[in-house]
């Protein structure tokens, strides 16, 4: 982004504004799970925002998808605790339809390993069946697994805000998230280049979904 400036920082949440391309863009970090997301999005809604993309990290659940591919979530599994506090698990958790196509073309554009598909959220990697629970929604053709898009989806959709979600893969569908996560802070090539895709991804994404 051009003319960027440092709005906020308090806990885990940390703004930037800017430009991308003529239009303007805020940044925000919104920590780790539901929960802080949820405050995020809330407090973002209320001052005016109207179109939210996530982009952060998953892990696989599927064979194919590699390091560093992209994981755009055309529908969440709803395994949170942050919207089921909102709605009941017969809401469904979707982003915009509108906003997905034009990440789907952006991420196109750049060249960029892409799945579409369903995702689940939960709210840890820790658990003691984690391998059991992650192979229960592989079978079911889930392709990833994160801690925030299902809350962005559900949030967004009863505060009429536009969504969408970019994961990056972080952990491959055979490894431990335990045994692997620690790679992506050290920067991994794959997984650092994914990265950068999906932040390119995001702003065109908002510049061609500003001109619809």
């Amino acid at each position: 982004m051009d003319d960027t400036k440092e709005l906020a920082f308090n806990r885990e949440f940390r703004s930037v504004k800017g430009t991308y391309k003529g239009i303007q863009v805020l940044a925000v970090s919104t920590g780790i799970g539901g929960a802080s997301t949820a405050i995020a999005v809330e407090e973002l809604a209320r001052i005016g925002v109207k179109v939210m993309i996530r982009i952060g990290s998953c892990g696989a659940l599927q064979p194919d998808i590699r390091l560093g591919d992209l994981i755009l979530a055309s529908g969440t599994v709803r395994d949170d605790g942050a919207s089921a506090s909102y709605a009941k698990p017969i809401y469904p958790a979707v982003p915009d339809t509108k906003l997905l196509f034009e990440c789907i073309r952006a991420a196109e554009n750049e060249k960029a390993a892409c799945h579409v598909g369903i995702t689940r959220s939960h709210d840890s990697f820790y658990i003691d069946e984690e391998e059991e629970v992650s192979k229960y929604w592989s079978e079911r053709g889930v392709l990833g697994a994160d801690m925030e898009t299902a809350a962005l989806f559900v949030i967004g959709g009863l505060r009429g805000v536009k969504t969408a979600s970019i994961l990056n893969t972080v952990v491959e569908s055979e490894d431990k998230l335990e045994d692997h996560i620690n790679d992506y802070t050290s920067g991994d090539q794959k997984m650092m280049h994914g990265e950068k895709l999906e932040i390119l991804t995001a702003l065109n994404a908002f510049v061609s979904y500003d001109q619809l």
